[in-house]
């Protein structure tokens, strides 16, 4: 890997550690999006050296929409690690973030392994449950800008997340109403259609994906299905509530 690539590694794992931003990337040079992904995954493996552990993937431009808003035409995506999830009962701390939002978002929880490409028929065979979520991206730019290779680079924004209960796998999730609530207040409300026009879809994506390239998806790790409503600010004594359809609640309260 080139010198300057394992630079701008280190320095987007130190603002995310450190929570301070940094320039985008395409204000002084350009890089591809081969070089993207390398830089995401060297900066994870300096997560990995500090004991972080690998415990899934979440995807981005889930919505065609966005997609066509970029001008890309397939999906990102990115990795989660056991530091950035949540408990139930664990409160966020706002101050380990720089300028953090939430999204709700279906979660899946992988009971087989997978290294191959899947079909959609068969995308529940490989699942141990279902699940709503709330994902909390914190982009490491300054100002929360980017270009398709910056936020690539910082790992598509990844930052926390925290899962609802798992429900059984053939547990339907392509027509769901979603609605997020800040404070007791109605702040976005969604259809788990806007995810691939059905979230197992990004399942199927993610297989494809990564199984080109030799890695697997093993049991036990955590897929992010993307989106499905835009990402709401978040602030210090914030109490945020995810609300999906079918799944239940999934509650998360900042400090």
């Amino acid at each position: 890997m080139k010198h300057h690539l394992k630079n701008i590694a280190y320095t987007l794992d130190q603002a995310a550690f450190l929570a301070k931003s940094t320039q985008q990337i395409s204000s002084n040079q350009t890089i591809s999006l081969t070089e993207a992904y390398e830089i995401q995954a060297t900066s994870l493996e300096n997560r990995y050296k500090r004991g972080e552990k690998l415990t899934g993937y979440k995807l981005g431009f889930t919505s065609k929409a966005k997609m066509e808003q970029m001008g890309v035409h397939d999906i990102i995506w990115g990795r989660l690690t056991d530091k950035m999830a949540i408990k139930q009962d664990q409160a966020l701390s706002r101050v380990a973030f720089i300028h953090p939002r939430v999204e709700p978002e279906i979660a899946f929880l992988i009971g087989k392994r997978i290294d191959r490409a899947i079909t959609l028929a068969e995308s529940t065979d490989y699942l141990a449950g279902v699940a709503g979520a709330l994902e909390v991206i914190d982009s490491r730019y300054e100002n929360f800008k980017f270009s398709l290779e910056d936020v690539i680079a910082d790992n598509c924004s990844s930052a926390a997340y925290i899962i609802g209960n798992w429900l059984a796998p053939n547990t339907a999730v392509n027509d769901l109403s979603i609605t997020l609530r800040i404070n007791g207040k109605e702040s976005q409300t969604g259809n788990s259609k806007a995810i691939l026009g059905n979230p197992l879809e990004s399942l199927v994506e993610i297989a494809r994906i990564l199984s080109a390239q030799g890695i697997t998806i093993e049991p036990g790790m955590v897929i992010l299905a993307g989106a499905a409503t835009s990402a709401v600010h978040i602030h210090s004594r914030d109490t945020i509530e995810g609300i999906f359809e079918n799944l239940g609640n999934v509650k998360l309260n900042v400090v």
